[in-house]
């Protein structure tokens, strides 16, 4: 079977999400410097490792949108005349709502 390379489209979810993926980001950067100055000025254990968690949390969220926003994208889009277009759509929520779950 010959493979033919197909054109990518653009990143479009990712320009689409921009505001909200840089949004995150920031976050992320004001937890990281947090944690960095905690170091310096010597917080608690418990204290240090809440931050920690915190920021981790922040990246799985800054995945979670980006990764649903590629299986929609790239994934998700499922022709009219498929005699199973509704059950693949609803797979493909399952799906997204499973991969939520799991980063939470």
């Amino acid at each position: 079977m010959l493979h033919v390379a197909r054109e990518r489209p653009p990143v479009s979810h990712i320009i689409e999400s921009q505001k909200k993926l840089h949004q995150r980001i920031q976050r992320i950067k004001g937890q990281i410097a947090a944690i960095e100055h905690a170091l310096t000025d010597g917080i608690e254990c418990a204290q240090f490792l809440h931050q920690v968690a915190s920021m981790r949390g922040a990246v799985d969220g800054l995945m979670s949108e980006a990764l649903e926003g590629h299986i929609r994208e790239h994934l998700g889009h499922v022709h009219a005349e498929d005699p199973y277009a509704a059950h693949r759509q609803q797979d493909l929520e399952e799906v997204i709502h499973v991969l939520r779950t799991y980063l939470k």
